[in-house]
């Protein structure tokens, strides 16, 4: 009987190079050479009559085809992986699928995955970041680290961190600024993807907003940057945002202001009770990572 399902290792060649984006990074992590995976590829692609990969110079990026793909790829490696360790006993290494809004993967969970390496080195983990409702959707993973109202990305979850507001820049232009009306002197740096922003602090601080300059910026992390670079004013988001802000020299502008977010950081899973075993390890590893972090 014929059949159109490729071969498993065809498969895993796919994903690693999928994740990566880069024939070389997958050549690797499975112990093969770029060439052998490059081939494999091909087969795969060969037999599928379609192609999963854009090649480049030095990457590779996926086609309409190949993002289809993945994420039933990565699901059925899954099944299978959970398969064989119900019936047969724990396997040597364990994938675990994470995604996460950029800024708490870049100034939170950075910082503690050696940590969680170190406990679990059984986990082999794959980490992917995004920024809007659409970045989360469609896309095969374990867990998700989201930003703002939980119930848009999962049917279950657990909240992990609050924010902090306050006005930041380089200190030529702090140092400028000595009352909150001051900050309508420069450009304000907004952060589209927030709810809780600019109109959110000047509310608070209760200032006018009509004479307000914005520039706008798709994230916090490129905010920085821009504040960095003499652009305007941005605003932290502490706890998650202290390391960017300390990276890019920016101090804040007011030491007494500080506002309460709206909107706080949640995990998000479909359910607990069928979680694998390394995304319960992680997820019992974040509770707890991310409540030392809140008190930072």
């Amino acid at each position: 009987m014929s059949t159109r399902i490729p071969s498993l290792n065809w498969l895993r060649v796919f994903e690693a190079a999928a994740r990566t984006e880069s024939f070389a990074r997958a050549a690797a992590q499975l112990n093969m050479s770029a060439a052998a995976v490059s081939q494999q590829v091909k087969a795969l692609e060969t037999r599928l009559g379609t192609p999963l990969f854009h090649r480049h110079a030095h990457a590779v990026t996926l086609t309409e085809a190949g993002r289809a793909y993945l994420p039933v790829v990565q699901q059925s490696l899954v099944m299978l992986e959970s398969a064989t360790t119900g019936l047969f006993g724990q396997t040597r290494d364990q994938r675990l699928y994470v995604q996460s809004v950029l800024l708490f993967a870049q100034g939170v969970l950075a910082a503690g995955l050696t940590q969680f390496q170190g406990s679990h080195p059984q986990i082999n983990l794959s980490l992917t970041t995004g920024n809007r409702i659409a970045d989360f959707a469609n896309r095969f993973t374990d867990l998700q680290i989201v930003f703002g109202n939980p119930t848009l990305f999962g049917a279950e979850g657990d909240m992990l961190l609050t924010e902090t507001l306050f006005p930041v820049a380089p200190p030529r232009i702090a140092d400028q600024i000595s009352t909150p009306l001051d900050l309508a002197r420069f450009p304000l740096i907004e952060v589209s993807t927030h709810r809780a922003s600019w109109p959110h602090v000047f509310e608070a601080l209760r200032l006018p907003t009509g004479q307000a300059q914005y520039f706008f910026a798709d994230n916090s992390v490129m905010a920085a940057e821009l504040s960095a670079q003499g652009v305007g004013i941005a605003l932290a988001r502490a706890p998650a945002s202290d390391r960017i802000m300390r990276m890019s020299g920016l101090v804040p502008c007011l030491p007494e202001v500080a506002v309460p977010g709206r909107d706080a950081y949640h995990l998000i899973y479909p359910s607990r009770a069928t979680l694998r075993p390394p995304a319960r390890a992680f997820r019992e590893w974040l509770l707890d990572y991310s409540a030392a972090a809140q008190t930072r």
